[in-house]
């Protein structure tokens, strides 16, 4: 059982680091920094946004953008490391 938590914990991870380059792209994007006419840049930002659009559509459901500001991708953040934390307490429970 250990190691289905290790791997859930893994995959929390992941999922963590694929939102942090998200955010990262899109205010690179948003800034003009990067151009979504470069082939690479929009091949990565297009497969950012199908990873992440499943995960933030609910949340954008119940908390739509203020000011300008998609709150989306930190609610997610926090509620990744809410379930990170409840793992980790009860990893050698089982």
């Amino acid at each position: 059982m250990t190691t289905l938590i290790e791997f859930l914990l893994m995959i929390l991870g992941i999922a963590r680091y694929v939102i942090l380059i998200y955010f990262a792209l899109s205010w690179l994007i948003t800034f003009q920094v990067l151009n979504l006419r470069q082939p690479i840049v929009a091949r990565i930002w297009y497969t950012m946004v199908r990873l992440t659009e499943p995960v933030f559509a609910p949340v954008r459901r119940v908390i739509p953008p203020m000011g300008g500001i998609d709150w989306a991708p930190l609610v997610v953040i926090l509620g990744i490391s809410v379930i990170e934390m409840l793992l980790r307490q009860n990893l050698y429970t089982f």
